[in-house]
């Protein structure tokens, strides 16, 4: 093997054009952890392994510690929750993702979940399908507008930012929002976004968008005192990590009637289980985690991804590389 081939793990499927690039210069076990039957093979290349490529896998400091070589983890999204950051920072090796690439497509996600909740569209689409549009509809499945109302975001980074642009120059939606760091107001939503205290978000909007990153401070977040302090009748809708709602206390705040509905895209458990109350509840709209899933923003999240990696094993910056030293 020449002394710049290294070795390389992809455990999530490529575009094939992506794979032969990185074939192209070094060896690689295309393995995918997920299936049990691809488990044994993706375990035993790590002992190996110079770079990681893939996403949608917790890789604890177990797994890390078995690749002993490890210089690079690119992962193919924004989210960083699936590694131990503080093994990866202990060892020195570079953890690579996707932000600015999703930042759009997931953005339209959270505001399509906002417009579907509002005026029932989920619920009343299978009112026709299932042929009980017999009438015109009554009261009882009325919407309610969305236009006007005081959007709440909490997490105010770049696709906190953009929902909050959807909101404020599209529907006339004031925005209130909070966020752990002192992020700026942009100049494009200057007199129409306010930054306020976590509390006064939940209590003044009409509709609380979350888009916060999963961390330890964040973990669990959306707790009963925290959604029986949003207002009667308000919506939640969560675009960033299941993780940061306790999910029984929304579905207690759903069943008392103190909130009006929810629009989910993750869960705390995925694929959501058969079991969950969240699958059926007649208040919820239930996504399977789409947030970035279109044909275009996957694919330049997998470009980006690739750029990282091969960047980082080359001895050369990464275009994204996570910032470990504040962990």
């Amino acid at each position: 093997m020449s002394e710049s081939r290294k070795k390389v793990v992809v455990f999530r499927k490529l575009p094939d054009d992506l794979l032969e690039r990185i074939r192209a210069q070094h060896d690689v076990t295309v393995a995918d952890p997920r299936r049990p039957d691809e488990l044994p093979r993706f375990r035993a290349a790590l002992h190996d392994a110079q770079g990681l490529i893939g996403s949608s896998f917790k890789l604890t400091a177990d797994d890390l510690a078995s690749a002993p070589a490890l210089e690079v983890v690119s992962s193919i999204s924004v989210g960083i929750d699936n590694y131990d950051l503080a093994y990866l920072k202990q060892r020195g090796i570079v953890l690579c993702h996707t932000p600015g690439v999703l930042t759009e497509t997931t953005a339209d996600t959270v505001f399509a979940l906002v417009i579907a909740t509002s005026r029932r569209l989920v619920e009343l689409s299978a009112l026709v399908r299932e042929g009980q549009w017999t009438r015109n509809i009554g009261e009882e499945l009325f919407g309610w507008d969305v236009h006007g109302k005081t959007l709440g975001v909490l997490g105010f980074g770049r696709i906190g930012q953009a929902v909050a642009r959807r909101a404020a120059l599209g529907f006339g939606m004031p925005v209130l929002f909070h966020d752990p760091f002192d992020v700026p107001v942009p100049s494009e939503l200057a007199g129409r976004a306010s930054r306020a205290p976590f509390e006064e978000v939940l209590a003044r909007a009409d509709i609380v968008a979350l888009t916060l990153p999963l961390a330890e401070e964040t973990r669990g977040l959306m707790d009963a005192d925290a959604f029986s302090r949003m207002k009667q009748g308000a919506i939640f809708v969560n675009g960033s990590r299941g993780a940061i709602v306790q999910e029984a206390a929304l579905l207690d705040a759903l069943d008392s009637g103190h909130l009006r509905a929810a629009g989910l895209d993750v869960f705390a458990v995925e694929p959501l289980p058969q079991d969950s109350r969240l699958r059926t509840h007649p208040k919820v709209t239930p996504l399977p985690h789409i947030g970035s899933a279109t044909h275009e923003t996957r694919r330049a999240m997998a470009e980006l991804a690739t750029d990282n990696l091969l960047k980082t094993l080359a001895g050369q910056p990464p275009v994204a590389a996570f910032d470990l030293s504040k962990v």
